[in-house]
């Protein structure tokens, strides 16, 4: 604990001056040093300065104890993914924010804050967190180094920018000292290379982050880096490994409750019954994963844009214009272009089938193009113009979207 700068912190709080403070007991300049740490106090000095302000040496020391367990219980409930008990050892912490400068927990705890707030979600908040942070770098241990560098790339892969999380996670590596779980490290590695649309690197640092939770009984996060896993199976056409992983995953969260983790589970397992062809119970995992969104989410208009697919499949053309009118009113709503320009294209092949060849050419494939890399839905674009032409006889044409595909 740094006794002078905490010294000139009571003073103030209690308005009193250095005069004041130091009747008595020293002069006004010794004091002034003594506040700005350019000089030690002797004990029997610092002493009666605290007494004269009311506060105990020994309750000072307490209170930069109780900080550093606060800090330790909140990554542990981060860690484990308990939100709500977060949210109130938060609280417990900040009510030593006014000391929490002149201990030797500060950056500890500001990068612990940072932690916090990503894990909530606020990120706008975590942001100007960052930029506190980013002032005070130069002087950060290693380890606290490597934990800023990790959370930044966490906050990146939540904003959506997968590749530069990726570098930075990368260059941080599994044997670098960073105070954070392996666990952790290894799920967020998996989930970069996962949005990247690399799947066997997902699987090998899923596999590698299970272990981990696994050796931690962190059930939460097991459930986590399976979906994932099960995600990137289903990507690779490794299926019967996904579809054990999301009956894992159904039959242990609907035991546990998980209404928040099941939508996303029935999903996928949706989109793995799906690329199996079994469009029927494709269909069920799509509605059960509805039935549990709240409407108006980009959440929701995907599993709505699934359905629609899969009702288009089986030739149930009514209840797909349905849909696809829906799909387009919502992504409207939520200014989502991308599925936007999907129901487009599916409600002109509906009702419109010529005019949706030449929409799905010019304004489709380079949407996707420029935005989504090789996404699932770009390549069946690749596929369905590239069957349109050879059936012409255009066979350039054909060929064109076959190597594109390759």
């Amino acid at each position: 604990m740094q006794f002078g700068p905490l010294i000139k912190f009571y003073r103030i709080q209690q308005g009193l001056t250095q005069k004041e403070l130091a009747n008595g007991i020293c002069s006004v300049p010794h004091l002034s040093k003594i506040e700005s740490n350019s000089k030690e106090a002797n004990e029997e000095t610092m002493g009666l300065l605290l007494e004269r302000l009311g506060v105990n040496l020994s309750s000072i020391t307490e209170n930069e104890e109780q900080i550093k367990q606060l800090i330790n219980e909140l990554n542990e409930k981060i860690d484990y993914y308990l939100s709500d008990q977060a949210d109130k050892v938060m609280t417990r912490l900040k009510n030593y924010e006014g000391i929490i400068p002149f201990s030797t927990n500060l950056h500890t705890y500001e990068l612990t804050k940072y932690r916090y707030l990503i894990f909530k979600g606020a990120l706008t908040e975590a942001k100007k967190q960052f930029e506190l942070l980013n002032k005070q770098k130069k002087i950060f241990s290693q380890p606290q180094m490597a934990l800023f560098s990790y959370l930044y790339a966490v906050w990146l892969l939540k904003k959506g920018n997968f590749k530069d999380a990726d570098k930075i996670l990368e260059s941080i590596g599994r044997g670098s000292k960073i105070e954070i779980s392996s666990g952790e490290l290894l799920y967020h590695r998996a989930l970069a290379k996962s949005s990247l649309e690399e799947p066997g690197y997902a699987i090998y640092y899923g596999k590698l982050a299970h272990e981990e939770f696994m050796e931690d009984h962190n059930f939460k996060r097991i459930l986590h880096v399976m979906i994932l896993l099960g995600i990137n199976y289903s990507h690779s056409k490794i299926y019967e490994e996904a579809q054990d992983c999301f009956n894992h995953l159904i039959r242990n969260a609907e035991i546990l409750n998980e209404t928040k983790l099941l939508p996303e589970i029935y999903h996928n397992m949706g989109f793995l019954q799906k690329k199996l062809n079994k469009l029927q119970e494709a269909t069920v995992f799509f509605e059960k994963s509805l039935s549990l969104q709240e409407k108006n989410t980009v959440n929701y208009l995907i599993t709505l844009y699934s359905i629609g697919e899969v009702y288009y499949q089986v030739n149930e053309l009514s209840k797909a214009l349905d849909v696809f009118q829906e799909v387009n009113h919502l992504s409207k709503e939520l200014n989502n272009r991308k599925y936007k320009i999907l129901a487009n294209y599916y409600l002109m092949s509906l009702e419109e089938p010529e005019k949706s060849l030449i929409y799905s050419e010019t304004k489709v494939v380079p949407f996707l193009e420029e935005s989504d890399g090789k996404s699932e839905e770009l390549i069946w674009f690749y596929k369905m113009l590239s069957n349109h032409y050879r059936q012409m006889g255009r066979f350039d044409q054909a060929v064109k979207y076959i190597e594109k595909i390759n």
